[in-house]
This record gives C-alpha cells, structure tokens and sequence, in this order.
C-alpha cells in the first residue's frame, strides 16, 4: 500500500511538472523502467533513489514524503 502511494504521487508531481516518464528519469539519471515500476508501486526504492527523485523534483525527501502522505 505504501509502494503504491508513493508511486501514484510521483506520478501525480510528473504530470504537474509536463514531463512524460522517459525524460524524469533522464533528468535523474534513473532507467525509464525502473522509474516506471517505482510509479506503478512495484518497487521497493532505495532512500538513494528516494533522493534523486526529490531532487528532480527540487524539493527534500520530507517534503516529497509529505507530498504522498507517507
């Protein structure tokens, strides 16, 4: 259930921010399919790969953890 929170959130902010799944991950240097699956809530992430998200996102862990209702 958490997986699948996080995931729909990260979906939501890449949405807002115009960007399709290819080129998020390519701005944070993530492979398009592991991105994918961490927003379909099938992965469980690494807090390393939690950053690279945040930082896409430009915002810190806590917020975007804030963000998804975690």
């Amino acid at each position: 259930m958490v997986q699948k929170k996080f995931g729909q959130a990260l979906k939501e902010l890449r949405e807002k921010e115009g960007l399709s799944q290819e080129k998020f991950a390519l701005k944070i240097g993530m492979d398009r399919t592991y991105y994918a699956s961490v927003e379909a809530g099938k992965r469980n992430i690494s807090l390393q790969n939690i950053k690279k998200i945040a930082d896409g996102f430009e915002m810190s862990i806590s917020e975007l953890f804030s963000i998804s209702k975690i």
